[in-house]
């Protein structure tokens, strides 16, 4: 398979003089390779994955060599005490050692136990391709347009496979793995088969609030249960919610949000919800990236009225809007939702189409290519 650079790559090198650097992200996006990548360019560097025994009784006595300038912990976050351990290990490591937390687990997760790594380390949430990264770091970008990620996904396995076949037998096993490994050993759970039919109506359910009522019928479990699901699928970077935008926090809260895959691959759906969940995968990208390496505190969310009208997205900073983002297959007409919004808010508002032969400004709105706007997002 052909491996392509990441964009993020330099940064977490700069971090890693500074701080530790966790990077965070969905199974398989490629964050091993990136830190093994990474570890090319130290003499003496140690891979220690936390599912293999023998690196676990390593980790656990901490026996990696003594010379070790780069230390590259997987999967750490299965380990019990695993954050006093690692505030222990930074606080008393040599000047020369560098430690770098690889997993495919949200850390906010485990924020609640144990003592704080606050100051300790920087994090890096690694994504899927986006158009704007090949952008960056590809001279061949022009071969992969927006239909090449509707239909793979921006994973790098089935992304750069040769052929659709060598994607399709990817994410076979990539299914699998994800329900009976990663979240049966995330959490007990009692009940797989039930487990496994939320994760099934969310593929069908993309783009749309989220009921945990109507689902918890379909399923015959309680709201609860589902929503406990639902938290988990999230906490692995299996899918990620986009809440309503209000001023308010607690409103917010209380509204549904609406489900996104990090692959689109997965999505059972038609092109333009495909195509939806892909811009919402770039937009989160994108707002991550900004918050991670320039220290912004950027939200991704959608707007919604209680008579109805609703917008995909918008982006915020510190609860006020920065853009409103309405998406379309293949329409040249202004949605008159977005036109709502842009004069309530008075925002210029963006509509972005991805069939559409010529570009328009209209009522003060833009209705731009897909490609185009997508490929200058910061990441």
């Amino acid at each position: 398979m052909i491996f392509m650079q990441r964009l993020q790559i330099k940064q977490i090198e700069k971090d890693l003089n500074k701080k530790m650097v966790f990077i965070v992200g969905p199974r398989q996006v490629g964050k091993t390779w990136l830190a093994k990548e990474i570890a090319k360019k130290h003499e003496n560097s140690v891979y220690l994955n936390y599912d293999n025994l023998e690196d676990k009784e390593i980790i656990e006595k901490k026996q990696w060599p003594v010379e070790t300038e780069l230390l590259i912990l997987d999967e750490i976050h299965k380990k019990k005490d695993w954050k006093n351990y690692l505030k222990g290990l930074f606080d008393t490591k040599s000047s020369n050692l560098k430690i770098l937390v690889t997993g495919s687990a949200r850390l906010e997760t485990f924020r609640q136990s144990g003592d704080s790594l606050a100051g300790r380390f920087f994090v890096h949430r690694l994504m899927p391709f986006s158009l704007s990264e090949i952008k960056q770091v590809s001279s061949n970008n022009s071969l992969y347009g927006i239909d090449r990620y509707l239909e793979r996904s921006g994973f790098p396995e089935p992304f750069l496979a040769e052929n659709n076949i060598e994607a399709d037998r990817w994410r076979h096993q990539y299914i699998d793995g994800l329900i009976r490994n990663d979240i049966l050993d995330f959490e007990n759970i009692h009940d797989f088969q039930a487990i496994k039919m939320v994760f099934e109506l969310l593929r069908r359910k993309v783009g749309s609030p989220i009921s945990y009522q109507s689902i918890a019928r379909d399923v015959k479990v309680s709201p609860k249960t589902v929503k406990k699901y639902i938290d988990i699928f999230e906490a692995l970077f299996i899918v990620f919610k986009v809440k309503p935008y209000s001023h308010k926090i607690s409103r917010a809260i209380i509204k549904e949000p609406k489900i996104y895959f990090y692959d689109t691959g997965l999505l059972v759906a038609d092109e333009g919800i495909k195509f939806e969940n892909f811009v919402a995968v770039s937009l989160l990208k994108s707002v991550l990236y900004e918050n991670d390496v320039l220290g912004k505190a950027k939200v991704l969310s959608y707007l919604k009225t209680k008579e109805g009208k609703e917008v995909d997205f918008v982006i915020s900073e510190n609860s006020k809007l920065d853009k409103i983002i309405e998406v379309k297959l293949s329409s040249d007409q202004v949605s008159k939702n977005l036109q709502y919004f842009t004069k309530k808010y008075n925002l210029a508002g963006v509509q972005i189409v991805k069939n559409i032969r010529q570009e328009k400004h209209v009522l003060g709105l833009k209705i731009v290519k897909a490609e185009k706007f997508l490929s200058s997002l910061a990441i």
